[in-house]
């Protein structure tokens, strides 16, 4: 009968050589690189549309992006099942369509792209007329033209031309509440406060139009469309964001379409929604388009995490550092002999840092844990039972996280804002051991395995934030399956931890 160490040496083995081997195909074949200075930043974006069916045929019509705001789209894959597909094209642009005669389920259609940014300048779109919307605007009330005279004519006297009277404007209306004038000019128009800043800029004779685009977030899941102005000061256009009165092109923001047009339109349905879901990924061009053009001849790339919705992978890109994050704690708990508060604690709390930052992350860590461990010195003294007290404890964390995201607002420290990342649950039930530890064991091994936790944490947070480790992971996360092959060997290491050998080192001198 086989030995269970030489039984464990031949399973990890075959695990560390199974995913090396399929790494190296990966890599070798397919021409996925290794080192992240071989590729940029490519976004993948998945649009997502549902809809409840209502009485007839359906047709759903969904806007696909310009290909002139300052971006490459490298590809684009469409999923319709069960409905017919056309893409139209049209002097507004291309559209997806799709059609069925009749659907009686809640339905969900998906739109993906991938694309990279084009360095150099947006083009200008053509000069609109507005005509209707000038003409719109000569049919007002009288009361309500006095109000648009009246309120444009202040603007001008404030301005010295037509883009500080855009941000003199913008400014007004993220104060509306402030100013009875605006408040009657959205009353008038009753279509928002998008459409009530084109109605003043057009009655100011200042061609705008709305831009409708993604603000570009490695990760973020169910973000819907943001709204821009761009504006004609008379010899160039200038984009404004209403949000903040600023002016030019946010960082990373993904233009979709310009214009007033719908950019979803479902006939035969109501509740209508898009959502968006983004993914940042650092690979060569050549090599996203290999693998779209490669993806029906090797099927290794069905089942691999491109594979999966954009929402999904946002999520296994986080879920995928896990294993490592579990390496490192394995290594120095048994190699290194570091004593920790609970075996993965450090983990979840490398996790948070990765939400928080490093210094914001500790600082918050070591506030909520230091003033749990005082309240929770207190609750001790009335002798509840288990169940209560910690049900307890996880009110004053929660309660203590509360407080400090409200201080740093006031105090305007927004990152401490982040503190809602950590894991409630964990930091309760931290405060707890360590309550319990302390009256056991004295606070010499209570600031011993908070230290060790703390330190294994840092180390896992350097680690799963380290780019290479990011890029191994999420295009090779066969690499995880080698990862189980080490922890495996580790398991099974029997000999001194260094630890140890720093404890005994007087020993060995005599010897």
């Amino acid at each position: 009968m086989i030995a269970s160490r030489t039984r464990i040496g031949i399973i990890a083995g075959t695990l560390i050589i199974f995913g090396l081997g399929v790494t190296l195909y990966k890599s070798i074949t397919l021409g996925l690189p290794l080192l992240p200075e071989q590729y940029r930043d490519v976004w993948t974006i998945e649009s997502k549309v549902t809809f409840e069916p209502s009485e007839g045929p359906v047709e759903v019509t969904l806007t696909l992006p310009e290909d002139n705001n300052g971006w490459i789209i490298l590809n684009e894959n469409f999923s319709s099942s069960g409905f017919g597909f056309t893409i139209v094209e049209d002097d507004l642009g291309s559209h997806a369509q799709w059609t069925r005669q009749d659907v009686k389920n809640p339905t969900t259609m998906y739109y993906k792209a991938q694309v990279y940014e084009q360095p150099g300048e947006l083009t200008q779109p053509d000069m609109p007329t507005n005509v209707k919307k000038l003409q719109k605007l000569q049919k007002l009330p009288s009361d309500q033209r006095q109000a648009f005279e009246f309120f444009v004519n202040g603007l001008r006297e404030k301005s010295i031309d037509d883009e500080s009277f855009v941000s003199l404007l913008l400014q007004a209306f993220l104060n509306s509440e402030e100013n009875q004038e605006i408040q009657f000019i959205l009353r008038s128009t009753h279509e928002g406060t998008i459409n009530a800043i084109q109605q003043v800029l057009i009655f100011a004779g200042i061609p705008a139009h709305p831009i409708r685009g993604i603000q570009l977030e490695d990760g973020r899941r169910r973000q819907t469309l943001s709204v821009l102005l761009e504006v004609y000061n008379g010899s160039d256009w200038v984009i404004f964001n209403p949000a903040d009165a600023t002016s030019g092109l946010p960082e990373d923001f993904y233009i979709w379409k310009r214009g007033d047009n719908a950019v979803l339109t479902v006939i035969g349905g109501e509740n209508s929604r898009l959502e968006f879901a983004l993914v940042n990924n650092k690979l060569p061009l050549r090599t996203i388009v290999s693998m779209e053009e490669k993806s029906n001849e090797f099927a290794v790339l069905d089942f691999s995490i491109y594979a999966l919705p954009i929402e999904q992978q946002g999520i296994f890109k986080g879920l995928l550092l896990i294993p490592v994050a579990a390496l490192v704690v394995v290594f120095m708990r048994i190699v290194v002999g570091i004593s920790t508060s609970g075996t993965f604690m450090p983990i979840l709390i490398a996790l948070a840092l990765i939400q928080t930052t490093l210094l914001v992350g500790l600082a918050m860590f070591l506030l909520v844990v230091g003033v749990g461990l005082w309240i929770r010195t207190y609750l001790s003294h009335l002798n509840l039972l288990l169940v209560a007290r910690v049900a307890s404890v996880v009110i004053v964390v929660i309660l203590l996280m509360a407080v400090v995201a409200i201080l740093s607002y006031k105090l305007g420290i927004d990152q401490a804002l982040t503190v809602t990342f950590f894991p409630t649950i964990i930091l309760a039930w931290t405060i707890e051991r360590m309550s319990i530890l302390w009256e056991e064991e004295g606070g010499h091994e209570v600031l011993v395995q908070g230290g060790g936790s703390l330190s294994v944490a840092v180390l896992a947070y350097l680690v799963m934030s380290n780019r290479y480790v990011e890029h191994l992971t999420f295009n090779f996360p066969e690499l995880l399956i080698t990862l189980l092959g080490v922890i495996l060997l580790l398991g099974k290491y029997t000999g001194y931890r260094l630890s140890e050998l720093y404890r005994f080192r007087e020993m060995k001198k005599r010897l």
